[in-house]
């Protein structure tokens, strides 16, 4: 089950490349806000493939994947949804 700390991992970290904003709201469209760029994208891949002891291959990923902390939470943190 994904639990909060999860969530609490993704945007803390979101937020920590993004000290302007002060939340992220877990349906907020990263990429269209730019809070996800490519570059940000391969680091926060590597940074998920690190926190959850799981390797992501580039080619079983794609950018509806990383839309959205939901998103992101559901695809790599074991697959429950949140809130």
């Amino acid at each position: 089950m994904m639990t909060q700390s999860a969530v609490d991992f993704i945007i803390d970290y979101l937020l920590a490349k993004r000290p302007d904003l002060t939340s992220i709201d877990l349906d907020l469209d990263l990429i269209e806000n730019r809070i996800l760029d490519s570059l940000g994208f391969v680091n926060f891949l590597y940074v998920v493939e690190e926190h959850t002891g799981t390797e992501i291959s580039l080619d079983d990923v794609t950018p509806e994947d990383f839309r959205t902390v939901r998103s992101i939470a559901k695809r790599f943190f074991d697959g429950a949804d949140v809130g």
